[in-house]
């Protein structure tokens, strides 16, 4: 959920409590919004637990992967499209790396908020001599 929308409903939920049971409400509202980030933290986790038993930086397809990606995706959605954690390429601008087995590779560059903000895909060698072939025909 995003957060724009979670923590205000969180508030809510508190406020309404209160107005409506007194403390019990006020107790309510707290569970409620305790559960709401255990439910968070336990997704983080089983998100990078799946990540933690791939290689890294590692996909099936990186042309495939470029094709799923829009700009704004957090770095949690990415992992979980991939399965695996990225290489880290450089700190500033942060970029990460996922290469597939044929060679092609995709750097994904993010913001300081960790939103996806560009990415670019290398082909990899094969495909550029598979396309230097097709041209000389």
């Amino acid at each position: 959920m995003d957060p724009r929308i979670g923590w205000p409903l969180a508030a809510v939920a508190i406020a309404l409590g209160w107005w409506l049971w007194g403390w019990q409400g006020l107790a309510l509202g707290g569970t409620m919004v305790s559960f709401w980030l255990v439910m968070q933290f336990t997704r983080a986790m089983k998100v990078m637990r799946v990540a933690g038993q791939s290689p890294m930086g590692h996909i099936k397809s990186a042309l495939m992967l470029s094709t799923k990606l829009q700009a704004g995706m957090r770095m949690l959605d990415v992992v979980v499209m991939t399965k695996s954690l990225g290489e880290r390429i450089s700190d500033t601008p942060e970029v990460w790396r996922w290469a597939d087995s044929g060679g092609d590779a995709i750097d994904l560059q993010f913001d300081a908020k960790g939103r996806l903000e560009r990415w670019t895909l290398q082909r990899g060698p094969s495909e550029i001599a598979a396309d230097a072939n097709t041209a000389a025909l």
